[in-house]
């Protein structure tokens, strides 16, 4: 196998990548902030800043009106994203945690784009399956509990338009998906993986952005 050119991300370099991005706001950057300071043992679940901007920019791309998240915690992905929705657009929020969205809510209302968010606290899978069946999701991110990583998949696939995405966060797991053996979350992540890539239904990358993107796009 021949590996292609690659380049070390120095602090330096990612402090030019985020440069050459889109900044974050100053509501997006206090939740942030916020997160790190109120919630240090847990901060590391929060999306990496230049996953803001990008799932901004694909739901533009795709023209999204409807958004599913699986797994919001503080609720700074759902902020990028519903803040690129049009004022009809929805996003729905699933999450099991009032206290960790709490912050959240209370981010959404600062950016005024709490209502084009509907957060739903309960179990992920029960939320998906009551959703109607037939395709009606423009673009989905996942990025929740790992074991259920394909269970989610299963329920988001059928639900998403044609041209649709989804965009699998964590999908490297810190390097230990290519652990053998490995066993809990990267061997999920790692079954997961193997699932993503044998769907026909999907069209689907996985590139090396934070902990690692999938983005699959409906056939």
């Amino acid at each position: 196998m021949t590996k292609g050119n690659s380049t070390k991300i120095t602090d330096e370099l990612y402090a030019y990548m985020l440069a050459h991005n889109p900044p974050l706001d100053a509501v997006q950057r206090e939740l942030v902030e916020t997160t790190y300071a109120r919630l240090p043992d847990h901060a590391g679940m929060q999306s990496a800043e230049e996953q803001a901007p990008i799932l901004a920019f694909l739901v533009r791309l795709v023209n999204a009106r409807h958004v599913v998240e699986v797994g919001t915690f503080t609720g700074f992905s759902a902020l990028a994203m519903a803040q690129a929705l049009p004022a009809d657009g929805k996003l729905i929020a699933c999450d099991v945690s009032e206290e960790w969205t709490a912050y959240g809510e209370e981010a959404w209302a600062k950016a005024g784009v709490a209502d084009r968010i509907e957060l739903r606290i309960a179990p992920a899978l029960d939320t998906l399956r009551a959703m109607p069946a037939e395709p009606h999701i423009d673009f989905a991110y996942l990025d929740a509990d790992k074991d259920n990583y394909i269970a989610y998949w299963e329920e988001l696939v059928p639900r998403l338009r044609p041209g649709g995405l989804i965009a699998a966060d964590n999908v490297l797991f810190h390097g230990r998906v290519v652990d053998p053996g490995a066993t809990g979350a990267p061997a999920a992540i790692r079954a997961f993986n193997e699932h993503v890539v044998a769907d026909e239904r999907m069209d689907s990358v996985l590139l090396t952005v934070a902990d690692g993107l999938t983005l699959s796009r409906r056939r």
